[in-house]
Order: C-alpha cells, then structure tokens, then sequence
C-alpha cells in the first residue's frame, strides 16, 4: 500500500504540472490584452505600453512562466491585476463558501441517492422501482441552472421563505443565517447530483441481488437484510465509491455555476470576473486550487476503494 500510495502521489504531482502549463499557455492564447482593464478608454499606446509592463505582460511568454514558476515555488500565486491583493489568502475567504456548498450537497446527495437507489433496485420489476428509475433519469435530463431557477421561484419570489441569493457580509461568523443562505444551492445541486449517484447505486445493487452468494448465503436460512448487510454491502460499495469520488469532483467543478445563478462570492463567482477582467493570477489560482482538488479526491477515492476490495491489493504485489 506504501508503494502504491507513492506512485499515486508522484502521478498527482505530474498531473498538477502538466496541467498547470497547459492552463498557462491556453490562457494566454485567448484574445484580449489584460492590459486594458487596467487603463480608461481612450488611453494612449504608451499609457497601455506602460499597464503592459506594471503586470509583466510585455516579457516573452516563456520569461512569464518561468517568473510564476518561481512564484509557485515559493506558494505565492502573485497578486490580482484588477485589485492587486493576493491571490492566495482571496482563494482562502472565497473557499469558505465554496467548501461548505460542495461538502452539503454531498453528503446530502448520497443520502438521497443510496435509498432511492436500493428500492430502484430492489423492486426493479414493480412500479415501485420504475418510479425511482424514472426520478433519477428525469434528474440527469435537467440542467443544475434550470433546478436553481425553479427552486428560487417558488422558495423566494413566491413563498418568500428562502432566500433568492447572496452570502453574508461577516461569513460565518452567524452560521445561521450563512446555512439559510445556502439552503436553496445546496437543495439544487443535491438533487441534480442524487439523481446521477442513484443510477450507478441502482446498477451495483442489481449485480449483488443476482449474485450467487447472496443467494446461497440466503438459501442457508439467513434473512435478506442479514445477506445483504455481511456479504452485499461491501460489494455495493466498491463501484459506488469510485463513482462517488468522480461525482464529488463533479459537483465541486458544477459549484460555479451554482454560485452564478445564487450570486454567492465563491470560486465560481472569482473565476467568472476573472475572465471578464483578463485577470490572470485570479483565473490561474482558481484553476490551480480546482485542478489540486480534483487530483486528491481521485487519489482518495483509488485508496478507499483499495481498502474495501483485497483483490486489489493482492494486484499491486
């Protein structure tokens, strides 16, 4: 397990870098001049010649990467070029919402999904389980953006018992009302998210009701509930964790959007002005911090699926 987990460390390592340089190179490629946000319309040649300079956009593109190279060496993500504060600690207050938001809707998700998709299952051939089927195929089928819109028409513009967006000023320094806050984001990308994880729930679930062990374990006297919970919900469980850990990086990345639509200040929200604005340093750490994100949740879902499958252990040696 030592040698494996090395392996996938030195892999994540890799990827980071790699992807890091793509993200460098690709930004710079899109059309627009970060040196225009930072000067009024109508500026001279050498008024923006001068905005150029200031953010280092007149170096050759390999200078440039070497200088944030550097600065990533030292963990600095340089500063905004909109703002000029750091990047950093702006990540860090922009992930108090973003965190929050994705972890929820999570753990919200899979409660949702792991009962929907057992009783999919388990009465696949009743009306029963063609209804629960038919909710998660209905959920896949519906846009996050489209669930959020319908969710703040009827809880804020027509019930007025949630709010339609925002986050609070102080941030959680009243946790209630930043959960009240992100009470109608979380119910939006909970469902779009249950209706996906219930699918593979249903599928794992299928293969172990029509398992032979399951079915030998029971014909010894054992009930269903005891069959399934000795010998069925490890196997359940390790295709759905892999799922899981590419969902949970999903609905991380599906956040932006979420926060577009809620108008809360997260990483969505970051990385859309961002874009706008041509400001590089906020684009490049939001990207960054994301792509970092995504590699440790596939590297922890590999090691807990290793841990609930030996088989996969005993390939490694």
């Amino acid at each position: 397990m030592t040698s494996y987990l090395l392996r996938r460390l030195a892999l994540l390592v890799v990827a980071l870098l790699v992807a890091a340089g793509v993200m460098f190179v690709l930004l710079r490629m899109l059309p627009g001049d970060p040196a225009n946000a930072l000067v009024a319309v109508g500026a001279t040649p050498e008024q923006i010649q001068q905005a150029r300079h200031a953010i280092g956009s007149d170096l050759p593109l390999g200078q440039q990467f070497l200088v944030w190279a550097n600065q990533l060496l030292h963990l600095d993500l340089g500063n905004s070029f909109i703002n000029g504060l750091p990047v950093g600690p702006q990540l860090a207050q922009r992930m108090a919402v973003t965190i929050p938001l994705t972890l929820i809707a999570f753990v919200l998700a899979v409660l949702i999904a792991a009962p929907v998709g057992f009783i999919a299952a388990r009465y696949s051939r009743s009306w029963v389980g063609i209804l629960f089927s038919s909710f998660s195929q209905l959920g896949i089928a519906v846009p996050v953006f489209w669930v959020g819109i319908l969710l703040v028409w009827g809880f804020a513009l027509s019930w007025h018992v949630l709010p339609a967006g925002g986050f609070p000023q102080d941030s959680w320094a009243d946790p209630g009302a930043a959960l009240t806050s992100l009470t109608l984001p979380v119910i939006t990308i909970a469902i779009v998210m249950s209706a996906s994880v219930a699918r593979y729930v249903r599928a794992a679930c299928l293969d172990v009701l029509n398992s032979d062990y399951v079915r030998t374990f029971r014909s010894l006297g054992a009930s269903f509930g005891s069959a399934m919970f000795r010998h069925g919900l490890k196997s359940v469980a390790v295709p759905v964790v892999s799922v899981l850990g590419i969902e949970l990086a999903t609905t991380f990345l599906g956040a932006v959007v979420v926060e577009s639509v809620f108008a809360l200040p997260g990483l969505g929200s970051m990385l859309v002005t961002g874009i706008a604005q041509h400001d590089y340093p906020s684009i490049q750490g939001v990207l960054l911090l994301t792509t970092l994100i995504v590699l440790v949740v596939g590297v922890l879902a590999d090691l807990t699926q290793r841990m609930l499958d030996p088989r996969l252990r005993g390939g490694s040696r």
